[in-house]
């Protein structure tokens, strides 16, 4: 079970995402709009894994996950989008994003997404530490 954040400036979109998790095992410890003032709070609650909406893919929008990435250097961030344009993920993957949740909510399909980067991530770890000890 991770904790988490929905940040989301629909907060129908919010209660859905929510629900989703919550019923997938997941706490969620805490949602917000995408305010500044939302990003800062949700920041404090240290959750492991973080579900954001950045709204329109610009300079703005990408200075959220920066953020949140700054205040959050651990944690997975997935973004939340219904617009999914190969240049706007590509931008999102160099910025840091661990995953992609598309709008309108699958349930099964947002589940699988969490599980599979934190798989892969747990992989990396082993392979970087494994890695590690051959230098030793």
């Amino acid at each position: 079970m991770l904790k988490v954040v929905v940040i989301d400036a629909n907060a129908i979109s919010r209660n859905l995402l929510t629900s989703v998790l919550v019923n997938g095992g997941h706490k969620v410890v805490g949602d917000s709009n995408t305010s500044s003032a939302g990003l800062a709070n949700m920041i404090k609650l240290q959750p492991q894994l973080v579900c954001i909406d950045i709204g329109t893919p610009d300079d703005e929008g990408f200075a959220r996950l920066d953020t949140l990435r700054n205040g959050l250097p651990k944690a997975l961030i997935f973004l939340v989008s219904g617009k999914m344009e190969p240049a706007f993920l590509q931008r999102a993957v160099e910025w840091g994003v661990h995953g992609f949740i598309v709008k309108p909510f699958n349930a099964v399909t947002v589940l699988a997404g969490i599980r599979n980067a934190i798989i892969k991530l747990a992989r990396q770890h082993k392979q970087t530490n494994a890695s590690g000890n051959d230098n030793a």
